[in-house]
């Protein structure tokens, strides 16, 4: 093999984007990597922010429970998601694929939220009771203003881990509008050889928009990890 090419195309690129409906798996990827991101971070501030205002009952045993679902395999799911996806007539569907990556990245959302949350003080709360917000005026209006860092944090696990998914997407999808990057990376390796040219073409464009996420938001990262982590 010649490591220094002898002249510079973008065949492959232009191959792998046309040839393999790479296209389609890059719009799938977007989709669902966004959706999970967005609904992650909004429904994991709603909780955190039930978890650390109010006195629920039972509310170390949830938040345990919460933890321990990190610890699970995601091949043990695969088979309990399948069925239930099948009986609601979610396989195969964009929306199936967000609602499974939800309950893997809703706990941290959750827990990230809480542990930023505890850091606003009470007083803004009552303050802003006081003057006739009610619970969710005080959630929108003085709460996620400053959950800016926090939520930032969420974004990306949530993002990166739709968009860098394999067993999951494999596993729920059939049809070739429904793949997203990674298996169309996956679809490169075949039974006898390997199209190393759209291989690597196909991973670049791959993790060209994770990185320049995290290239662009990494310091907001930082800063909502460690404000998470402190308390009062």
């Amino acid at each position: 093999p010649t490591w220094i090419p002898r002249e510079l195309t973008l065949e492959s690129f232009t191959g792998i984007w046309v040839r393999k409906n790479f296209g389609v798996y890059f719009f799938n990827s977007t989709v669902i990597s966004l959706a999970t991101a967005v609904l992650s971070v909004f429904f994991g501030a709603l909780a955190g922010y039930g978890f650390s205002r109010f006195q629920l009952p039972g509310k170390r045993v949830l938040i345990g429970f919460f933890l321990a679902t990190q610890m699970l395999p995601g091949v043990l799911l695969v088979g309990p998601y399948f069925k239930v996806l099948t009986a609601t007539g979610l396989y195969d569907t964009r929306t199936g694929l967000v609602i499974a990556f939800l309950t893997i990245c809703l706990p941290f959302a959750t827990w990230t939220m809480k542990g930023f949350i505890d850091g606003v003080p009470l007083e803004m709360d009552e303050a802003a009771l006081v003057d006739g917000c009610d619970r969710l005026g005080v959630f929108f209006r003085i709460i996620l203003p400053v959950l800016g860092p926090g939520m930032v944090a969420s974004v990306l696990f949530a993002f990166l881990l739709a968009w860098g998914d394999l067993l999951w997407a494999l596993c729920l999808t059939t049809s070739e509008e429904m793949m997203t990057v990674t298996l169309g990376i996956a679809r490169t390796v075949g039974e006898f050889r390997i199209i190393w040219p759209m291989l690597m073409a196909g991973s670049l464009l791959g993790g060209l928009p994770a990185i320049l996420l995290y290239l662009f938001l990494q310091r907001f990262l930082v800063t909502g990890l460690t404000a998470g982590a402190l308390k009062e």
